[in-house]
């Protein structure tokens, strides 16, 4: 059981910036990822894990029902806003030799190019060639379940239905499985009575980093400022930061 430094220091963050002035921009962001999901996959998440993930990150944030719906209606209506709307994978490595995975959604290539690019070399990073970092990656189902109400004995049937692993992330239990895996996953914790907080897609490094010190500092910088573009949707890095690090610099 262990937890990646990324999600730490996201959920850390996450706490830091909850109410602040930066609200609406993540909402349209979230939107955003919505609009592409819904256009790429249908409007439905029980069919569409994507869709399903883009639709919990935006009720984490406690995005309102109709904005929800607003931007599901864009994606799968026949609005040229969300025709524009590009999908982009960029690579490249930060202070300490880390890999970082930035998915932008952007509907001008050159001028998300330009800030990501920027972002990456006035914080000690470059940006690298299309598949330089992507291998360092996997595409993984992710079933979150309260860890306060359920232990590992609670989804042992996700174990029996295929699932990978199961980490203990702050409150949560994370179960892990194969993309392909997922449905069969979640219906295996809802046949036990497993109440599921959250199902959906992410993106896992497949070895980790360790950075301390000022190499920790700058990465942290860098990963704020790519996170703060309009254009980008998710950052992943597979660095790991000891807890006591991370603490200090999210103070």
């Amino acid at each position: 059981m262990h937890m990646s430094g990324h999600s730490k220091w996201s959920s850390i963050k996450h706490k830091k910036g909850a109410a602040d002035a930066k609200r609406g921009k993540l909402f349209s962001k979230l939107a955003r990822a919505i609009i592409v999901a819904a256009r790429d996959g249908g409007g439905d998440p029980e069919n569409n894990p994507t869709l399903a993930t883009a639709i919990q990150k935006a009720r984490d944030a406690s995005m309102p029902k109709d904005n929800i719906q607003r931007a599901i209606d864009r994606g799968t209506g026949a609005g040229a806003d969300s025709a524009a709307i590009e999908h982009i994978l960029y690579e490249g490595y930060g202070p300490g030799g880390v890999a970082i995975l930035v998915e932008a959604l952007t509907d001008n290539r050159n001028r998300a190019s330009a800030e990501i690019r920027f972002a990456f070399s006035s914080h000690g990073g470059s940006l690298g060639e299309p598949g330089s970092v992507a291998y360092l990656f996997e595409k993984k189902g992710s079933i979150a379940v309260d860890g306060g109400r359920y232990g590992e004995d609670d989804v042992i049937v996700a174990i029996d239905a295929g699932a990978e692993d199961v980490r203990e992330e702050g409150e949560w239990l994370r179960i892990l499985c194969d993309p392909s895996d997922l449905s069969a996953v979640r219906e295996a914790l809802e046949g036990s009575e497993v109440e599921i907080e959250s199902a959906g897609l992410v993106t896992e490094p497949k070895s980790m980093v360790e950075v301390k010190g000022q190499e920790a500092e700058r990465l942290l910088k860098l990963l704020d400022a790519l996170d703060e573009q309009d254009d980008v949707d998710e950052v992943f890095a597979n660095f790991d930061i000891p807890e006591d690090v991370l603490e200090k610099l999210a103070a």
